[in-house]
């Protein structure tokens, strides 16, 4: 498909989604949720239809070289469908916020003045390898009553199409247009440079994959973007934190698992709680084989004789420890004087997605929550909650660290925008 086709195939898929939205915007909230249930049906119906085109991308992606992490995303399990399907069913079950009115007040020239929650309208998601996320946009879009365009990775192109048919048939099912989701049908990647660049026909774009990815599209984009590009997270263990919740939170929050940007990649130890702390969680890591990277307080403690078993890794952190992303058994330490050193810290290497403080003192939980500049800010949890299902967003189209709009995890409400109404009864300004 050439550059010129490419650029017809993607108005085209503007005018559609644009017209989509219009229609979606004025949905009853049992016509959504009918939608919903009949994916969620369609989605365990089609396990077996489904098989042939995920295995297509699968044996592609093993014949190039793809590392086992990644293929193993591209599979479409049963466990996998299951899961989707029950977040469809999860987001029926929700209330529409589609419409709802906030902050009604009566004015002194007589008019009432509030805002009411309403679809955004168009957005756009790029993703890579994983095809559930098309069930997962195209659910929050149908509740959300938005039109979407959907560009996956090309990894991902079978299994992709088969599953936007069966949204397009579940939307055909309620009487909702087919064109509310549509999967963009080409891997060429002057597509995604379309779909950025169509303020016309896209209200928002929304990236979700590496940081590559995301940085080229905040780059490029001629329209809003909602993003987050690192997930450098932090625990701090604060000087009255109880031993054995902070232990669990920071085991929990590093090693429940590597990959997610929502794993804690920094900890923080309040100096008086280091000789007792770093001991307990330093062989915890030894024995799932984390290396930690210190800084010279933290190095001393945990490299005593005797105290960490042979083969444990501590090595001298360096500058740029403080501020990256691992996504590995990887883990940088740093002992800090107390809660005004450590989210000093934090405020300067962080990624502001998720820090999170353990501790007993009410003051400087208050404080860690007010002056800690980060989308999600916690007291004795794991950074691992940070997620639209943990949080009761039903689901969520990705995490954004951006300011305006939408932060933290985006669900529903992330994908609405605010308007003004006013109600009178004939009042004129004077």
């Amino acid at each position: 498909m050439n550059a010129f086709n490419v650029n017809e195939y993607m108005q085209t898929l503007g005018m559609q989604a644009k017209a989509a939205a219009a229609r979606m915007a004025k949905a009853s909230a049992a016509t959504k949720s009918q939608a919903l249930r009949a994916l969620a049906r369609r989605l365990r119906e089609s396990a077996e239809a489904l098989a042939p085109a995920n295995a297509r991308d699968v044996e592609r992606a093993q014949a190039a070289g793809l590392s086992a992490p990644l293929v193993d995303r591209l599979k479409l399990s049963p466990k996998a469908l299951e899961t989707v399907a029950l977040g469809c069913e999860q987001l029926a079950a929700m209330p529409d916020v589609i419409g709802e009115v906030i902050g009604m007040r009566q004015q002194p020239s007589g008019i009432r003045v509030g805002q009411m929650r309403v679809p955004i309208g168009v957005f756009g998601m790029i993703y890579e390898s994983r095809p559930n996320v098309t069930i997962e946009a195209a659910s929050l879009a149908i509740k959300s009553g938005n039109a979407a365009i959907l560009r996956g990775g090309s990894e991902a192109i079978e299994s992709n199409k088969a599953l936007a048919a069966l949204v397009g048939e579940a939307l055909a099912e309620a009487g909702l247009p087919v064109e509310a989701v549509q999967l963009v049908q080409t891997t060429d990647r002057e597509a995604v440079g379309r779909l950025i660049a169509m303020p016309d026909f896209v209200d928002v774009v929304i990236p979700r994959g590496g940081k590559g990815l995301i940085e080229r599209i905040s780059r490029e984009a001629k329209v809003p973007v909602i993003k987050h590009l690192d997930g450098n997270c932090h625990v701090y263990v604060d000087d009255t934190a109880e031993l054995d919740m902070a232990v669990r939170i920071v085991d929990n929050a590093k090693t429940q698992k590597y990959s997610p940007c929502n794993a804690a990649e920094g900890l923080l130890v309040a100096a008086s709680m280091a000789e007792s702390f770093l001991p307990e969680i330093g062989a915890i890591f030894a024995a799932k084989g984390v290396e930690m990277r210190c800084d010279p307080a933290a190095a001393r403690i945990l490299r005593a004789e005797g105290l960490l078993p042979a083969g444990a890794k501590v090595v001298d952190a360096e500058e740029s420890d403080w501020s990256e992303e691992y996504l590995a058994a990887v883990i940088s330490i740093k002992v800090v004087a107390d809660v005004d050193e450590a989210i000093a810290h934090i405020n300067r290497y962080s990624s502001h997605h998720t820090d999170a403080i353990v501790t007993r003192d009410h003051l400087h939980a208050q404080r860690f929550l007010r002056e800690v500049d980060s989308a999600s800010v916690m007291v004795n949890a794991s950074t691992r909650f940070a997620d639209g299902f943990e949080f009761g967003l039903g689901a969520e189209i990705g995490i954004s660290t951006d300011k305006f709009h939408a932060r933290g995890p985006v669900g529903i409400e992330g994908l609405t925008s605010l308007k003004y109404v006013v109600l009178g009864q004939g009042e004129v300004r004077t």
